[in-house]
Formats: C-alpha cells, sequence, structure tokens
C-alpha cells in the first residue's frame, strides 16, 4: 500500500496573487467545484480579511462542496480571525512569522510577541471548535530551535498540523528534506510543505519535503502564485503519483488543470 500524501490546493489564495491576475467569485467558486469533484483533500479558499466579497465567497463555497476541506487564512490577527468564523470554514489557518527577519526586522517586535500573540489566536480558534493549522512564514530562514518550541507548543494546545513555507523560495532538495525531517523527528506533529518557485525547485523540494514525512503538499494550478509561484499542481502528481496515493490520477490531474486553466483564462 502507498503512503497517503494529502493535496491542500492553494490555487485561489496563493495563485491569486500571481502578478496581474484577479479571479471573480464565478470564478473561483466554478475551480472549487472542479477541485472538490477531483476529490482534493483541502481548498484553501481566501483571505477573509480582504473584504465582504471574499466572505461571501467562501461562504458560498461551503454551502457547495461536497468532499473537500474549506480552509480561510489569516494573519496572526484576532481582527482576521473574527471574519473568517463568519464564512464557517473547517479550518482556520493562521500565518505566524518565525524568522528573525521577519520578527525583528520587518515587524519590529520579539519572540515573546509572537509566542504570545500566536496562543491567543488558536486559542480563540479551538474554543470555537475550528480546526486550527499554523503556517511558519519564512521557515526556510528561522532557527530550527524556534519552530521546534512553536511546533511543541502548538502541539500541546491541540493543534496537529504546522505549515512550513519557503515563503521566498531559497531552500534547496537537501535543505528542505532535513528541514521536514527534523521538525517531524523533534515533535511528531504533521507537516505540510509550502515551496516557492523562485529559484525553479518548488516541485523538486516538495517531493523531497513529501520523501521526508510532510503529509500534507500545497499545490496550484499552472504553479501559480507570488512571484515565481508555487508547486505545480500537476506537475507534482505526474512525478509522485507512482510513489503515493494523493486520492487522483494523473490524467484526472491533467484533466482538472485544463480545465481551471480555462475557467481562470490562464
Amino acid at each position: 500500500m502507498k503512503p497517503v500524501r494529502h493535496i491542500v490546493d492553494t490555487t485561489l489564495r496563493d495563485g491569486e496573487q500571481s502578478p496581474g491576475l484577479v479571479m471573480t467569485p464565478r470564478q473561483k467558486l466554478d475551480a472549487a467545484r472542479i477541485l472538490d469533484a477531483a476529490g482534493v483533500y483541502q481548498i484553501e479558499a481566501g483571505i477573509p480579511a480582504v473584504g465582504s466579497v471574499e466572505i461571501d465567497t467562501i461562504s458560498a463555497m461551503m454551502d457547495d462542496r461536497k468532499n473537500a476541506r474549506i480552509s480561510a487564512w489569516n494573519r496572526l490577527r484576532l481582527e482576521d480571525l473574527r471574519l473568517s468564523v463568519s464564512c464557517r470554514p473547517d479550518i482556520l489557518h493562521i500565518s505566524t512569522p518565525v524568522s528573525y527577519v521577519l520578527i525583528y526586522t520587518k515587524l519590529k517586535k520579539n519572540k515573546s510577541w509572537v509566542i504570545k500573540n500566536l496562543s491567543a489566536c488558536v486559542e480563540f480558534a479551538l474554543e470555537r471548535d475550528f480546526d486550527v493549522t499554523v503556517g511558519f512564514e519564512d521557515a526556510s530562514r528561522a532557527d530550527i530551535t524556534f519552530m521546534v518550541t512553536l511546533a511543541q507548543l502548538l502541539r500541546d494546545k491541540g493543534v496537529s498540523r504546522i505549515r512550513f513555507a519557503d515563503t521566498v523560495g531559497v531552500l534547496s532538495p537537501s535543505g528542505a528534506f532535513q528541514a521536514v525531517k527534523e521538525l517531524i523527528t523533534a515533535t511528531g506533529i504533521d507537516v505540510e510543505f509550502h515551496a516557492h518557485n523562485d529559484l525553479g525547485m518548488a516541485v523538486a523540494n516538495t517531493l523531497t519535503g513529501a520523501a521526508a514525512g510532510a503529509a500534507f503538499i500545497d499545490t496550484t494550478i499552472r504553479g501559480i502564485g507570488e512571484r515565481a509561484g508555487n508547486c505545480d499542481y500537476f506537475k507534482f502528481v505526474h512525478a509522485a503519483a507512482d510513489v503515493y496515493d494523493l486520492g487522483i490520477s494523473k490524467f484526472d490531474a491533467f484533466v482538472v488543470e485544463e480545465k481551471i486553466t480555462s475557467i481562470l483564462s490562464l
């Protein structure tokens, strides 16, 4: 029996950050319906803090889906989470800065601030019976000891999954394998791998992340996303389907990609 790897498609969230790309609510709902019917485990539907149109679209997606789990993306802010709660998603995802560059230089905060605010946000979501995943933003440039401390804190609070985000796309395949392996070995927590393609290695890094034990894999249709994009959905399925149970065949993944490419005019 093949080991299982769950696809988390973020075309409708990270993919929409592609330069020059704007998706209408109708396009998002049609694309989500195709991903859902194809057996994608989770659809990252959007960012409720963007505004009322996004909230209404995610709410409609929740009413329309048949099988996929729907998640809403949030910054490390209670205001964001309050807006997401109104969409009734299955999963609240909280993105958390973990590198010193983001914490100290960009945000002018410190590690204690991160721990305090992350704890408050996670408790807010769990008290309302939402499943919670936490994204480690800029994880590839972060101190592994700090990430292990955060992951253990989250695990003890009841969070079962963290996202390792190579936010600026600087990882190599060997670096991706080592980082994911260290986090899983030290904490036992489930890891989701999120790659960016700045060095052209998003698919390769994702494959080695999966080999290291990442059970959840982030993809976008045609690899669209911020800057150089993300891990290409079909390319990953094509490369990994002989090794892992992804819940979809190579041919069906090709059909999904063609349909959504047409809907989004990519």
